[in-house]
Formats: structure tokens, C-alpha cells, sequence
């Protein structure tokens, strides 16, 4: 497959997993009483493939190469992290929080500096990156330090920082993924 239709297809898978983090906030929001191990399972199954997307990201050549600058990594971890999540619910639900607002923050961290670089490179919009990279970190925070007692609150939470996670993914795909044909 070449390097122009590889890029294609994970801009795609990109922006579809932004619009299903998008979803998945939304619904949290709107039913706060869901069970933590069905988030557990649900989270975990999406940050194994936000990981797996990540990594295949990395290895395209976007124009820019500002969208997945620090996937590879990131990708590995979010991957093991998922694994964590279902292998062990129990455990998991315990740290659930923590460890969601540690990602949460550590991407919007990551984006804050793309919006940096995407400044650099000329891009218009970048502050858009940048103006929801710091608002998602801020709720990133919230969610670690958890500032609410109560379960349901906690979820709603969550649900928003997904919300913004998907929101902020979304913004990235569509701005920074650039596919320049080459005309050999």
C-alpha cells in the first residue's frame, strides 16, 4: 500500500475514533449510573485501538507530520493501559480516574505543543488546537484530583473529558493530517 492511501486510511480511522470518544462522552453524560466495569471494558477496547491507530499513524508521512509526532509512544501506551482496564475491572475502577485524567492531560499536553508547532508552520487555525488542548487539560486535572464525592458526578466528568478528548482529536485530524499528492 503506498505512503498517500496509508495516510488516507488513518486519517479516517482517526476521525471516526474522534467521533466515537465524541459518542461515548455524550452517553456517559447522559447516563452517569453506568457501570464502571462496562467503562472499563468500553475504555479499554477504545484506548487498545486509539493506541493501534496512534502507532499506524506515526509510521504515515503526513505533510505536516504534526498529528502524530508523539504517537508512538503514547500509542504503546494507551494500548497497554486498555489491556489493564479489562484484564483487570476490579483494580481498574479503583485508579479509573486517575489514571483517565494522567491521559487526558498527557495528550491535551502533547496537543498544546502541536498547536505550538502548528503556529510555526503557518497553519490559521492553530489556536483552535491550542484553545481546546488547555480547556481538556484543565478537565483532565479535575477528573484525576476528582473533586467530587459522588459516583454519578465523577461519570458526568469523565463523560465531558471524553467529550473534549474527541472534540480536540477531531479539530487535530482535520486540521493537521495535510494528504499532498506528489506529482512525479
Amino acid at each position: 500500500m503506498d505512503d498517500l492511501k496509508q495516510l488516507k486510511i488513518v486519517k479516517n480511522i482517526y476521525i471516526i475514533m474522534s467521533l466515537l470518544f465524541c459518542a461515548l462522552g455524550i452517553f456517559l453524560m447522559a447516563k452517569p449510573k453506568s457501570s464502571v466495569r462496562m467503562l472499563c471494558v468500553l475504555m479499554g477496547t477504545m484506548l487498545i485501538l486509539y493506541g493501534a491507530i496512534k502507532i499506524s499513524g506515526y509510521f504515515t508521512r503526513d505533510a505536516f507530520c504534526l498529528a502524530f509526532q508523539f504517537d508512538l509512544a503514547f500509542g504503546i501506551l494507551l494500548m497497554a493501559v486498555g489491556v489493564i482496564m479489562i484484564a483487570r475491572k476490579n483494580f481498574a475502577v479503583d485508579l479509573i480516574f486517575s489514571v483517565f485524567g494522567i491521559l487526558i492531560l498527557a495528550d491535551a499536553l502533547f496537543k498544546i505543543q502541536m498547536s505550538v508547532d502548528a503556529k510555526r508552520f503557518g497553519l490559521a487555525l492553530w489556536w483552535q488546537i491550542l484553545l481546546v488542548a488547555l480547556v481538556t487539560g484543565v478537565i483532565g486535572v479535575l477528573v484525576f484530583i476528582r473533586p467530587f464525592e459522588a459516583a454519578a458526578m465523577m461519570m458526568v466528568l469523565v463523560g465531558f473529558s471524553i467529550l473534549l478528548e474527541g472534540i480536540l482529536n477531531l479539530w487535530v485530524g482535520i486540521l493537521t493530517i495535510k494528504i499532498i499528492k506528489s506529482r512525479l
